[in-house]
Protein backbone atom coordinates (compact mmCIF):
# COMPACT_ATOMS: atom_id res chain seq x y z
CA UNK A 1 0.00 0.00 0.00
CA UNK A 2 1.23 3.06 -0.82
CA UNK A 3 2.08 6.45 1.80
CA UNK A 4 -0.73 8.82 1.64
CA UNK A 5 0.51 11.74 -0.37
CA UNK A 6 0.74 15.11 1.32
CA UNK A 7 -2.20 16.62 -0.38
CA UNK A 8 -4.42 13.91 1.40
CA UNK A 9 -3.73 14.98 4.62
CA UNK A 10 -5.00 18.50 4.94
CA UNK A 11 -8.08 20.08 3.35
CA UNK A 12 -7.75 21.65 -0.33
CA UNK A 13 -8.26 25.56 1.03
CA UNK A 14 -5.13 24.91 3.21
CA UNK A 15 -3.10 23.73 0.39
CA UNK A 16 -4.19 26.95 -2.24
CA UNK A 17 -3.06 28.91 0.60
CA UNK A 18 0.67 27.23 1.05
CA UNK A 19 1.11 27.18 -2.58
CA UNK A 20 0.53 31.17 -2.94
CA UNK A 21 2.22 31.97 0.60
CA UNK A 22 5.52 29.56 -0.54
CA UNK A 23 4.78 31.33 -3.96
CA UNK A 24 4.42 35.35 -2.29
CA UNK A 25 7.68 34.56 -0.05
CA UNK A 26 9.79 33.91 -3.00
CA UNK A 27 8.57 37.27 -4.52
CA UNK A 28 9.43 39.04 -1.46
CA UNK A 29 12.56 37.43 -0.45
CA UNK A 30 13.48 37.53 -4.16
CA UNK A 31 12.41 41.72 -3.63
CA UNK A 32 15.01 41.98 -0.86
CA UNK A 33 17.90 40.57 -2.54
CA UNK A 34 17.80 43.74 -5.42
CA UNK A 35 17.50 46.63 -2.72
CA UNK A 36 20.94 46.92 -1.06
CA UNK A 37 22.46 47.72 -4.79
CA UNK A 38 19.58 49.54 -5.69
CA UNK A 39 19.86 51.48 -2.23
CA UNK A 40 24.10 51.65 -2.72
CA UNK A 41 23.47 53.49 -5.70
CA UNK A 42 20.87 56.22 -4.33
CA UNK A 43 23.22 56.82 -1.35
CA UNK A 44 26.57 57.06 -3.77
CA UNK A 45 24.29 60.31 -5.32
CA UNK A 46 23.27 58.22 -8.35
CA UNK A 47 26.86 56.67 -9.42
CA UNK A 48 27.04 53.52 -10.59
CA UNK A 49 30.08 51.47 -9.41
CA UNK A 50 28.79 47.85 -10.87
CA UNK A 51 28.93 45.79 -13.93
CA UNK A 52 26.14 46.99 -16.67
CA UNK A 53 24.87 43.42 -16.20
CA UNK A 54 24.04 43.44 -12.89
CA UNK A 55 22.49 47.47 -13.29
CA UNK A 56 19.36 45.69 -16.04
CA UNK A 57 19.30 42.40 -13.51
CA UNK A 58 18.78 44.66 -10.08
CA UNK A 59 15.86 46.75 -12.25
CA UNK A 60 14.42 44.15 -13.81
CA UNK A 61 14.15 41.79 -10.84
CA UNK A 62 13.03 44.68 -8.91
CA UNK A 63 9.74 45.60 -10.47
CA UNK A 64 9.13 41.82 -11.51
CA UNK A 65 9.41 40.72 -7.37
CA UNK A 66 7.36 44.18 -6.44
CA UNK A 67 3.99 43.64 -8.90
CA UNK A 68 4.34 39.73 -8.59
CA UNK A 69 4.33 40.10 -4.35
CA UNK A 70 1.48 42.70 -4.97
CA UNK A 71 -0.39 39.98 -7.15
CA UNK A 72 -0.18 37.25 -4.64
CA UNK A 73 -1.45 38.86 -2.45
CA UNK A 74 -4.52 39.89 -4.18
CA UNK A 75 -4.57 35.81 -5.15
CA UNK A 76 -4.90 35.62 -1.52
CA UNK A 77 -7.74 37.50 -0.68
CA UNK A 78 -9.78 35.83 -3.60
CA UNK A 79 -8.74 32.49 -2.47
CA UNK A 80 -10.27 33.79 0.95
CA UNK A 81 -13.48 35.65 -0.81
CA UNK A 82 -14.31 32.45 -2.23
CA UNK A 83 -13.63 29.61 0.58
CA UNK A 84 -16.06 31.95 2.72
CA UNK A 85 -18.68 33.44 0.38
CA UNK A 86 -18.79 30.61 -2.17
CA UNK A 87 -17.36 27.35 -0.30
CA UNK A 88 -18.48 25.14 -2.84
CA UNK A 89 -17.36 26.51 -6.07
CA UNK A 90 -13.89 26.78 -3.82
CA UNK A 91 -13.66 22.99 -3.39
CA UNK A 92 -14.39 22.52 -7.35
CA UNK A 93 -11.97 25.27 -8.55
CA UNK A 94 -9.37 26.16 -5.87
CA UNK A 95 -7.25 23.25 -5.65
CA UNK A 96 -3.63 23.57 -5.67
CA UNK A 97 -2.35 22.31 -9.08
CA UNK A 98 -5.25 25.18 -10.80
CA UNK A 99 -3.92 27.36 -7.97
CA UNK A 100 -0.20 26.53 -8.64
CA UNK A 101 -0.67 27.13 -12.75
CA UNK A 102 -2.28 30.66 -11.81
CA UNK A 103 0.74 31.63 -9.80
CA UNK A 104 2.69 30.68 -12.47
CA UNK A 105 0.63 32.08 -14.76
CA UNK A 106 1.11 35.38 -12.67
CA UNK A 107 5.15 34.77 -12.90
CA UNK A 108 4.39 34.41 -16.90
CA UNK A 109 2.75 37.73 -17.27
CA UNK A 110 4.50 39.70 -15.02
CA UNK A 111 7.80 39.06 -16.06
CA UNK A 112 6.84 39.49 -19.74
CA UNK A 113 5.27 43.20 -18.79
CA UNK A 114 8.64 44.37 -16.76
CA UNK A 115 10.98 42.89 -19.89
CA UNK A 116 11.45 46.42 -21.08
CA UNK A 117 13.57 47.11 -17.99
CA UNK A 118 15.99 44.48 -18.85
CA UNK A 119 16.83 46.48 -21.79
CA UNK A 120 17.86 49.86 -19.57
CA UNK A 121 21.47 49.36 -18.69
CA UNK A 122 24.00 51.79 -17.44
CA UNK A 123 24.02 55.20 -19.39
CA UNK A 124 27.18 57.91 -18.58
CA UNK A 125 26.04 61.21 -18.57
CA UNK A 126 28.93 63.92 -17.52
CA UNK A 127 31.43 61.17 -17.25
CA UNK A 128 29.32 59.79 -14.50
CA UNK A 129 27.61 56.06 -14.78
CA UNK A 130 24.08 56.29 -13.84
CA UNK A 131 22.19 53.25 -13.69
CA UNK A 132 17.61 53.21 -13.23
CA UNK A 133 17.12 56.18 -15.40
CA UNK A 134 16.00 56.61 -19.20
CA UNK A 135 19.05 56.11 -21.47
CA UNK A 136 17.00 58.87 -23.65
CA UNK A 137 13.80 60.70 -24.16
CA UNK A 138 12.23 57.71 -26.49
CA UNK A 139 12.95 55.53 -23.39
CA UNK A 140 11.54 57.79 -21.18
CA UNK A 141 8.57 58.18 -22.82
CA UNK A 142 8.47 54.05 -22.71
CA UNK A 143 9.12 54.35 -19.33
CA UNK A 144 6.46 56.45 -18.44
CA UNK A 145 3.37 54.15 -20.42
CA UNK A 146 5.14 51.67 -17.94
CA UNK A 147 4.51 53.51 -15.16
CA UNK A 148 0.65 53.56 -15.91
CA UNK A 149 0.44 50.06 -16.78
CA UNK A 150 1.69 49.38 -13.10
CA UNK A 151 -0.23 51.85 -11.36
CA UNK A 152 -3.29 50.46 -13.26
CA UNK A 153 -2.71 46.84 -13.04
CA UNK A 154 -0.29 46.16 -10.58
CA UNK A 155 -1.89 48.57 -8.14
CA UNK A 156 -5.15 50.01 -8.59
CA UNK A 157 -6.99 46.70 -9.75
CA UNK A 158 -5.33 45.27 -6.71
CA UNK A 159 -6.47 47.27 -4.23
CA UNK A 160 -9.74 47.25 -5.38
CA UNK A 161 -10.32 43.70 -5.30
CA UNK A 162 -8.80 43.66 -1.88
CA UNK A 163 -11.09 45.94 -0.79
CA UNK A 164 -14.56 43.90 -2.24
CA UNK A 165 -13.63 40.69 -1.56
CA UNK A 166 -12.58 41.68 2.03
CA UNK A 167 -15.78 43.60 2.04
CA UNK A 168 -18.30 40.82 0.77
CA UNK A 169 -16.30 38.58 3.47
CA UNK A 170 -16.98 40.86 6.65
CA UNK A 171 -20.64 41.27 5.15
CA UNK A 172 -21.01 37.74 4.75
CA UNK A 173 -20.07 36.81 8.06
CA UNK A 174 -21.63 39.73 10.01
CA UNK A 175 -25.36 38.06 7.94
CA UNK A 176 -24.04 34.95 9.36
CA UNK A 177 -23.51 35.53 12.81
CA UNK A 178 -27.70 37.43 12.15
CA UNK A 179 -29.13 34.02 10.99
CA UNK A 180 -27.34 31.93 13.67
CA UNK A 181 -27.58 34.63 16.60
CA UNK A 182 -28.24 31.56 19.05
CA UNK A 183 -25.91 29.22 18.06
CA UNK A 184 -22.42 29.22 17.89
CA UNK A 185 -22.27 33.41 18.15
CA UNK A 186 -19.51 33.54 20.36
CA UNK A 187 -17.70 31.81 17.17
CA UNK A 188 -18.80 33.71 14.58
CA UNK A 189 -18.04 37.03 16.37
CA UNK A 190 -14.61 36.03 16.85
CA UNK A 191 -14.32 35.29 12.94
CA UNK A 192 -15.88 38.68 12.15
CA UNK A 193 -13.76 40.58 14.34
CA UNK A 194 -10.61 38.55 13.12
CA UNK A 195 -11.96 39.80 9.74
CA UNK A 196 -12.47 43.23 10.22
CA UNK A 197 -9.16 43.40 11.67
CA UNK A 198 -7.62 41.87 8.69
CA UNK A 199 -9.33 44.06 6.06
CA UNK A 200 -8.67 47.20 8.20
CA UNK A 201 -4.79 46.23 8.22
CA UNK A 202 -4.56 44.86 4.59
CA UNK A 203 -5.82 48.29 3.72
CA UNK A 204 -3.67 50.03 5.75
CA UNK A 205 -0.31 48.17 5.06
CA UNK A 206 -1.25 48.38 1.32
CA UNK A 207 -2.11 52.10 1.25
CA UNK A 208 1.40 52.88 3.00
CA UNK A 209 3.38 50.65 1.41
CA UNK A 210 2.45 51.01 -2.05
CA UNK A 211 0.93 54.28 -3.11
CA UNK A 212 3.77 56.81 -1.97
CA UNK A 213 5.92 54.60 -4.16
CA UNK A 214 3.74 54.49 -6.92
CA UNK A 215 2.36 58.38 -6.73
CA UNK A 216 5.99 59.68 -6.39
CA UNK A 217 7.57 57.60 -8.62
CA UNK A 218 4.82 59.22 -10.89
CA UNK A 219 5.81 62.76 -10.20
CA UNK A 220 9.56 61.98 -10.50
CA UNK A 221 8.65 60.76 -14.26
CA UNK A 222 6.99 63.60 -15.50
CA UNK A 223 9.43 65.66 -14.02
CA UNK A 224 12.20 64.21 -16.34
CA UNK A 225 9.96 64.14 -19.05
CA UNK A 226 8.79 67.90 -18.97
CA UNK A 227 12.22 69.04 -18.30
CA UNK A 228 11.25 70.42 -14.41
CA UNK A 229 13.83 72.17 -13.01
CA UNK A 230 16.95 70.35 -10.97
CA UNK A 231 16.06 70.68 -7.94
CA UNK A 232 12.82 69.87 -8.34
CA UNK A 233 14.16 66.66 -9.88
CA UNK A 234 16.42 65.70 -7.35
CA UNK A 235 14.00 66.46 -4.40
CA UNK A 236 11.47 63.79 -5.99
CA UNK A 237 14.31 61.33 -6.64
CA UNK A 238 14.90 61.58 -3.09
CA UNK A 239 11.65 61.17 -2.26
CA UNK A 240 11.05 58.39 -4.27
CA UNK A 241 14.06 56.54 -2.12
CA UNK A 242 12.54 57.05 0.92
CA UNK A 243 8.70 55.89 -0.77
CA UNK A 244 11.06 52.59 -1.85
CA UNK A 245 12.04 51.48 1.60
CA UNK A 246 8.64 51.70 1.91
CA UNK A 247 7.51 49.82 -0.81
CA UNK A 248 10.11 47.44 0.57
CA UNK A 249 8.89 46.55 4.11
CA UNK A 250 6.09 45.24 2.91
CA UNK A 251 8.49 41.94 2.24
CA UNK A 252 8.44 41.99 6.05
CA UNK A 253 4.83 43.37 6.65
CA UNK A 254 3.23 39.99 4.61
CA UNK A 255 4.57 37.53 6.64
CA UNK A 256 3.79 38.88 10.04
CA UNK A 257 0.23 40.23 8.82
CA UNK A 258 -0.74 36.69 7.20
CA UNK A 259 0.59 35.25 10.49
CA UNK A 260 -0.86 36.80 13.27
CA UNK A 261 -4.20 38.37 11.71
CA UNK A 262 -5.45 34.86 10.58
CA UNK A 263 -6.15 31.70 12.97
CA UNK A 264 -6.63 29.90 9.89
CA UNK A 265 -3.02 30.66 8.30
CA UNK A 266 -1.61 29.37 11.63
CA UNK A 267 -3.09 26.74 11.83
CA UNK A 268 -2.62 25.41 8.14
CA UNK A 269 0.81 25.90 9.05
CA UNK A 270 0.90 23.83 12.04
CA UNK A 271 -1.07 20.75 9.57
CA UNK A 272 1.55 20.78 6.84
CA UNK A 273 4.41 20.99 9.51
CA UNK A 274 2.99 17.79 11.00
CA UNK A 275 1.91 16.19 7.93
CA UNK A 276 6.19 16.55 6.71
CA UNK A 277 7.31 15.30 9.99
CA UNK A 278 4.81 12.26 9.78
CA UNK A 279 5.63 11.53 5.78
CA UNK A 280 9.10 11.65 6.73
CA UNK A 281 9.23 9.62 10.49
CA UNK A 282 6.63 6.55 8.10
CA UNK A 283 9.75 6.95 5.55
Amino acid sequence: MSAPTLSSRFPSRCSTSVVVMMNLALSDSSFSLTLPLRLAYYFNNGVWDFPDWLCRVCGYGFYVNLYTSILFLTLLSLLRWLAVSRPLHHSALATPTRTLLVCLGIWAFVAACCSPFSFEGVSTRSGLRHCFEPSNPSSLGLMLILNYVGLAVGFLLPFITLIICYSSIIHHLMAKSDVRSNESSGILRSKRRRSVHLVTMVTVTFLFCFLPYHLFRTLHLHALYGGWRCDVQSALQQVVVVTLCLAASNCVVNPLLYYYATKSFRDNLTRVRSSVLSSTGSN
